[in-house]
């Protein structure tokens, strides 16, 4: 045999040997999980809970680390150029994965090409809420009010979807509110609950602790029917802003490139925790529906949210600040 061809082939030979050992022994140290938000927020529960069974069960230490700023664009920068080995997972929000792409002309990030989708985590509504000093206990009194201080009201939004809902909340009822963006759904609920912000558009699991205080009161929720937390709060839909039907949503996803066997094994533990009651019992009692599944069905959640929300985005004239 030519000797060229024969160092090629005993070459090649070595390559799959050490990609055999690498999936046999995966993981063999720590896993990193990248949060775009500051601690606290929905998505850092999320990856907590995970982060702590996944640990328990592999034996391996499993870090959190919280990346806030830019609509997730600062995490997920971070975890697409990670090394595509296993050992980095990114909790994407649909804003990452969905709607970045609508609002900005150039992402350090491709929302298809630089992940591999493992599996999408959880769903919720957001919820339409206002410090108790607001005269205000319904959206057709927050309408009212927002009549009298045109541009004035702000509301808190802390991620995109929260944003999101807000823009068409307005394009829907005609109410003219200021926006206030934040890093993060915790610092935005600060402020609400402090009354430095009036209103506040926030995902329903985060927002419940607060909720439940009465530290803000909450006026709609955005999802089409009702959440069984809150079964006395209408949709926004029956309160008076047809066409919103709105839920976000939560999933993992690593650095595209990792190899097929280690990104099966990481779906089916992420699967198999997301689905273990106290799991389930946790994040169903912040308002959270669990949908874990295949990375197949989370790709093509990603896909058909795109299409929706490039829409929403353009009908509201949505713009990044």
């Amino acid at each position: 045999m030519n000797p060229i061809r024969t160092l090629v082939v005993l070459l090649w030979a070595a390559l799959l040997s050490l990609t055999a050992w690498a999936q046999d022994n995966y993981p063999s140290r720590a896993i990193r999980i990248i949060v775009p938000f500051p601690p606290g927020g929905g998505s850092d529960l999320v990856a907590r809970t995970v982060a702590a069974r996944l640990g328990e069960s592999w034996k391996v230490p499993v870090l959190v680390d919280n990346r806030p700023g830019g609509n997730t664009v600062i995490g997920a920068e971070a975890a697409a150029k990670a090394a595509p080995d296993g050992y980095t997972l990114f909790v994407a929000i649909d804003s990452t994965l969905a709607m970045n792409q609508a609002l900005y002309a150039k992402l350090p990030y491709d929302p298809v090409s630089s992940f591999a989708p493992v599996t999408l985590a959880i769903t919720m509504p957001m919820v339409l809420a206002v410090h108790p000093a607001v005269p205000a206990h319904s959206v057709k009194d927050l309408l009212a009010l927002a009549k009298t201080r045109a541009g004035q009201l702000a509301y808190a939004h802390g991620a995109l979807p929260a944003q999101v809902a807000g823009e068409v909340f307005k394009a829907s009822t005609g109410a003219d509110l200021l926006a206030v963006p934040y890093k993060g759904g915790a610092p935005a609920m600060t402020d609400a609950v402090g009354g430095t912000v009036p209103v506040i558009f926030d995902a329903l699991g985060p927002a419940m602790p607060h909720l439940k205080a009465g530290k803000v009161r909450p006026l709609a929720v955005t999802s089409r029917q009702r959440s069984p937390l809150l079964p006395e709060v209408p949709t926004l839909a029956e309160a008076g802003a047809p066409g919103v039907d709105l839920v976000t949503w939560i999933g993992f996803v690593t650095p595209a490139g990792v190899d097929r066997a280690i990104l099966a094994k990481l779906n089916q533990e992420l699967v198999r925790i997301l689905q273990l009651r106290e799991t389930r019992e946790l994040l169903t009692g912040v308002g959270m529906t669990v949908v874990a599944g295949t990375p197949e069905q989370f790709a093509q959640t990603i896909r058909d949210d795109q299409v929706k929300f490039a829409r929403i985005i353009k009908s509201a004239g949505i713009r990044v600040e």
